[in-house]
């Protein structure tokens, strides 16, 4: 199954990073938080991604052009450029990363559009580029497999800044983008989707997806929640980035699962 991963966004809440680069490429430790939220996925033996590029994508496309020889040892031998050996020291073996542009300012439901070329079989995954959890993907994956609906989201509590979602049982009744507070639980991401779901979106610049698209799901019957009651953490701001980065550099980071 196929890993989408939202990379295109201005993160402007995070600004004092995103000035100068992609949110998803803000480091955690030594590497991006993109590469912890796909070594997360790669544990669970999803390593084919598709990165959905915005702003400044081109800076997402050098690091892995260039993934290798930045994370390996390498012998050059001056006055023959092409003779480069490059000693592997990566454990990243096997991932397929296709890196698609979907336009500067195109919204998320414009960007999912945009690769819909990409996405090969009948389902496959979805999740926001600066959020890491120790969501049991398998689970997951075997939950949206059992109910037939077009689409999984994970919900976590408690409720925040983020996408409310009003449930009866494991079906959710609505999606609100904008919470007026109270929910138990909230968007953390982590989608899984039936292919149908590109039916509810279009390739135009202005087509947003937890506005319209995700709503209309929820209120047609077709949204599930699977519940995750452990560690879930967005770098939405400095404050949040401070925190991911304390937790690594002090050795329990809880998303490290690898």
């Amino acid at each position: 199954m196929q890993v989408a991963i939202l990379c295109g966004g201005y993160g402007t809440r995070l600004k004092e990073e995103t000035e100068f680069k992609p949110k998803p490429m803000v480091r955690v430790g030594e590497r991006p938080i993109l590469w912890h939220i796909m070594k997360h996925y790669a544990h669970y033996g999803f390593r084919d991604f598709v990165l959905v590029l915005g702003y400044k994508g081109e800076m997402i496309k050098d690091y892995f052009f260039n993934y290798e020889r930045l994370n390996s040892d390498v012998t050059i031998e001056i006055g023959r450029p092409d003779s480069i050996t490059v000693h592997r020291k990566t454990d990243e073996i096997g991932w397929k990363i296709t890196l698609a542009d979907t336009g500067e300012k195109t919204l998320k439901g414009g960007r999912l559009k945009r690769i819909e070329r990409y996405i090969t079989g009948d389902k496959f995954m979805m999740t926001y580029g600066d959020g890491v959890s120790t969501v049991n993907l398998e689970a997951l994956q075997k939950f949206h497999a059992s109910h037939g609906k077009i689409a999984t989201v994970t919900g976590v509590s408690p409720a925040a800044r983020f996408g409310e979602l009003t449930l009866q049982g494991d079906r959710v009744l609505s999606f609100s983008e904008k919470p007026k507070g109270g929910s138990e639980y909230i968007n953390a991401g982590f989608f899984v989707f039936n292919r149908k779901i590109f039916d509810y979106l279009s390739p135009q610049e202005d087509c947003d997806f937890e506005y319209g698209p995700l709503e209309q799901v929820a209120q047609q019957g077709e949204l599930m929640i699977w519940r995750h009651e452990g560690f879930w953490g967005c770098m939405d701001t400095q404050r949040d980035a401070d925190a991911l980065n304390k937790a690594w550099s002090e050795g329990h980071a809880p998303w490290k699962i690898w």
